[in-house]
């Protein structure tokens, strides 16, 4: 129903009117992008694209770098 009235009203509008119209579209498109952009990535983002992003991530690690030694993955070494 509001969608119907406003295009009623719209074309009741000139150019000029409706040029400021568009420039208001323009203006709040704008600030609903910084607003969104404000918002930290692991805030707005779904747990499906936290885990692809996180899986990208890895990917990107070094692949060849030296692992550690077996002593080191085991609980008696770290109380000698």
């Amino acid at each position: 129903m509001l969608r119907e009235d406003l295009k009623k009203e719209l074309d009741k509008l000139n150019d000029e009117q409706l040029k400021k119209i568009a420039d208001f579209i323009v203006l709040i498109e704008f600030q609903s992008r910084q607003v969104a952009s404000s918002v930290p990535f692991w805030q707005r983002a779904t747990p499906s694209d936290r885990a692809r992003e996180f899986c990208e991530w890895v990917l990107q690690l070094p692949q060849g770098s030296p692992s550690l030694r077996d002593e080191a993955f085991s609980r008696d070494s770290i109380y000698e």
